[in-house]
This record gives structure tokens, C-alpha cells and sequence, in this order.
């Protein structure tokens, strides 16, 4: 178990700070608008991505340098679109959240942006394959510490996503709202800059 609980820490620790894919999780909790499949297609890649850094697709990252680069050019153009987009939504304002949740997207749509923030992000190519594939390789048992990553993973966007309900009767106000899309278009551009420098 402590090989679970190695896996599990670290993979806990890699995803708790606040990026681009848990500010959009965060969001979509407030507003009660596709939580379950949201958290689920975040867990599910992250998954994905933790078996294949485990079975040895960190060692091909390393080998093939324009895939690096290639990620890193999409994720910085997705995130600086996405930044201008809230800061967009921030400047317009007059957003509330109605007591039941609005639908201003389609569950395609929002799973679309998820997908995005997870699969563009080269932040996580670097913690999920990368780094938790690199660590994993120094135990006896890999499987039981991806698993403890895993499970890591499932438990932060589940908490996320469906905590964020909490917040709802803050999030009735527009003020609210245009304070969370100005928040979220700078941690999205900031991701960005960090990327770039």
C-alpha cells in the first residue's frame, strides 16, 4: 500500500494547483451544467495518460523534440484564446447563475473545450507522462503506483467539480461572475506567458 499511497500523493499533489483545466472544472460545477461528464473526461485522460507515461511513452517525448514543441504551440494558442474569451465574458458581465443551472452550451460543446484544456495543455504531457512515468519506473510494482495516480486524479476533479455547488449562492450575483471570468482569463494567460518564457 505504501506504493499506492506514493502514486496517489504525488498525483494529488501534480494536479492540485489551480491551471486552466481546473479553472474550467470549477466553472462548470457553479454552474451545474455537465459536472458528471466533465469530471469524467478529466479523469479518463488523465488515466490515459498516466498508463501510457508508466508504460514507457515518457522515454518517447524525450526522443522526439517537435513533439514538445508542436503541443506546446497549440496549448499556448488554445489558452490564450480561452483567456480572451473570459476576459471578454468579464468586460460584457450581466452572467448569474439561476437556481437550477443554464444550459448556454451543448454537452458536445463543453466536452469539446474539456478535451481541449486537457490534451493541449503541455503541462500535463510533462506531469502525467513524463514525470509520474519517470518516477513510477523507480518502483517495484508500477502498476500500483499509477493506479494510486489514478485514483488520485478521479478523486480531485469528482471533489472539484461536484463541490463547487458550494459556491453557487456567491456565483447568483454577476458581480460574481465577471470577477471569476477575469480570474480565469489570467490564469489562462499567465499558463500562456509561463509556457513562452
Amino acid at each position: 500500500m505504501a506504493i499506492y499511497g506514493a502514486g496517489f500523493a504525488l498525483g494529488f499533489s501534480l494536479i492540485l494547483a489551480i491551471g486552466a483545466q481546473n479553472a474550467f472544472v470549477l466553472r462548470q460545477g457553479i454552474r451545474r451544467e455537465f459536472v458528471l461528464p466533465v469530471v469524467l473526461t478529466c479523469a479518463i485522460s488523465d488515466a490515459i495518460l498516466i498508463a501510457a507515461g508508466v508504460a514507457g511513452f515518457g522515454y518517447l517525448v524525450q526522443q522526439v523534440p517537435w513533439l514538445h514543441r508542436v503541443m506546446l504551440i497549440g496549448g499556448v494558442a488554445f489558452l490564450i484564446a480561452y483567456g480572451a474569451r473570459a476576459f471578454w465574458a468579464a468586460f460584457r458581465g450581466g452572467e448569474a447563475l439561476a437556481a437550477e443551472g443554464q444550459q448556454g452550451r451543448s454537452m458536445a460543446q463543453v466536452i469539446g473545450v474539456c478535451l481541449a484544456f486537457t490534451w493541449l495543455n503541455p503541462h500535463v504531457y510533462l506531469d502525467t507522462v513524463v514525470l509520474i512515468g519517470s518516477i513510477a519506473s523507480q518502483y517495484e510494482d508500477r502498476l500500483l503506483f499509477a493506479l494510486g495516480a489514478v485514483t488520485a486524479s478521479f478523486v480531485f476533479f469528482f471533489s472539484l467539480g461536484f463541490g463547487a455547488r458550494l459556491l453557487a449562492p456567491l456565483f447568483a450575483k454577476p458581480t460574481a461572475w465577471r470577477w471569476l471570468d477575469g480570474v480565469i482569463g489570467l490564469v489562462m494567460w499567465g499558463i500562456a506567458a509561463s509556457l513562452l518564457i
